[in-house]
């Protein structure tokens, strides 16, 4: 069991506070002292030069994933040379009628080095295991989608 946090901070900043006015940017700060500037998304009137919400959950999910996958490699005796996905999360209404991500499609594209090089059967079943430990993916209730390169 770990316990991991996340301190956010806004303020009004002698801004007129009205649903049109008040600014969605705030500080995201992490358990290791780093900070990123995060807003709304833009089409809900937040900072486009910003992180928001719904990328911070595609890109948290997508580094889980990539990081359980290489463990699972390791541990197949795989070696792995490179990997890179272009992740995507669609924002919808779910079956409540709520906005929620109610996708997230993860595109990994990995390169294998070394004399042992899973053929395209076992590479699914490598992200499949990733995908069942994959800490992020079991927390969330939108479809993941994984779509090997």
């Amino acid at each position: 069991m770990s316990e991991h946090t996340a301190h956010v901070a806004w303020s009004l900043d002698g801004r007129e506070f009205s649903h049109e006015s008040y600014s969605r940017d705030h500080v995201l700060r992490f358990e290791n002292g780093q900070s990123n500037l995060a807003s709304a998304a833009p089409d809900y009137l937040g900072n486009p030069a910003a992180l928001n919400p719904e990328t911070l959950l595609v890109g948290a999910l997508a580094s889980c994933h990539m990081l359980t996958f290489l463990a699972v490699c390791a541990k197949r005796g795989y070696v792995v040379e490179h990997y890179a996905d272009d992740a995507a999360g669609r924002l919808d209404k779910n079956a409540d009628g709520k906005m929620a991500i109610t996708r997230i499609r993860l595109r990994p594209q990995v390169r294998f080095s070394g004399p042992k090089q899973p053929d395209a059967a076992e590479l699914a079943r490598l992200h499949e295991r990733a995908h069942a430990n994959c800490f992020i993916a079991q927390s969330l209730r939108a479809e993941v989608d994984v779509e090997p390169a």
